[in-house]
């Protein structure tokens, strides 16, 4: 796939970027080279390869998943801007 000027420009513009005359030259030559190498990664194989998300093969600490109340009432409402007791109050939204 290669770009030319006008779909340069084109893409600036839905990109809502200002793109001087100028540099669509420059642009259009580094766009090219980004995608010409996108397609050369498009050609390695994968097959075998498992996903990973990190490039050290590592595993997450977990914790033992509890249940609880929260026990906190005080801490969590303290930034409500009116509360009721141990609940935030809200406008009425429905008549």
């Amino acid at each position: 796939m290669s770009l030319d000027r006008t779909a340069v420009a084109k893409i600036a513009k839905l990109a809502r970027l200002k793109m001087e005359p100028e540099r669509l030259d420059a642009m259009t030559s580094e766009l090219n080279s980004i995608l010409s190498f996108v397609e050369e990664l498009q050609s390695v194989n994968t097959d075998n390869i498992p996903p990973m998300t990190s490039v050290m093969p590592m595993k997450l600490r977990q914790r033992e998943d509890e249940v609880t109340d929260g026990g906190k009432p005080d801490a969590v409402l303290k930034n409500a801007p009116q509360r009721q007791g141990d609940f935030y109050t809200v406008p009425k939204v429905v008549e």
